[in-house]
């Protein structure tokens, strides 16, 4: 266990100064990103059966939980098309462009971690032709080697804090369209009681 702590850590400073940023990176990628995920696991009560909320639109007392409230929101008080579509447009303002920001946000900082990794072969190519330029000797193929490690490892830091990561952002998006289709399904049969209600009345 020790040699592999050693060795992990040999090959971390052999990566040069841009590890310490690439470390950085990773950390605040993975806090936001799993932050986003729990969420988003948390507030799944978009993915409630369709049956059961479809017959809580139609009778909101039963309603349970963040549904209900939409429910109560979107009902109460309202007296036309219109007012029903307005209040759904508050209610997607009120979910969606806030996850779709900290989407944002974490889709930017993954792809920030290979761009890193790619400067920093730049640095390592740059310190191989230098040791190339000045050395002499046997110096030569440890300067080289050196260049080339730093380059290589920086790279490949990159692509792997980015990698998974996407796979991440991936499921987020998703889990954002679900809402936003749940969000429209609501929609449509809110409107539909209201058509229905109405037409009982006419």
């Amino acid at each position: 266990m020790n040699t592999l702590i050693i060795e992990t850590l040999d090959l971390w400073f052999a990566g040069g100064w841009l590890m310490i940023p690439l470390a950085g990176l990773g950390l605040l990628i993975y806090f936001a990103i799993f932050e986003l995920y729990l969420h988003m696991k948390g507030n799944s009560f978009f993915k409630t059966d369709p049956d059961e909320w479809g017959h809580w639109v139609d009778m909101p007392q039963d309603a349970k939980g963040e549904i209900a409230r939409m429910i109560e929101f979107t009902q109460k008080g309202v007296n036309s098309n219109e007012k029903i579509r307005s209040r759904f447009d508050e209610l997607r303002t009120s979910y969606l462009p806030q996850i779709t920001q900290r989407l944002q946000f974490c889709t930017i900082l993954v792809g920030v971690a290979p761009l890193t990794g790619l400067l920093g072969t730049v640095v390592g190519m740059l310190s191989t032709f230098f040791g190339l330029s000045v050395s002499a000797g046997g110096n030569t193929i440890d300067l080289v080697a050196g260049g080339i490690s730093e380059a290589l490892i920086t790279t490949q830091t990159g692509l792997v804090l980015a990698i998974p990561a996407y796979v991440f952002i991936s499921v987020v998006k998703k889990q954002l369209g679900e809402l936003e289709q749940f969000i429209t399904r609501l929609e449509i049969q809110t409107i539909l009681k209201f058509e229905k209600k109405r037409q009982s009345f006419a």
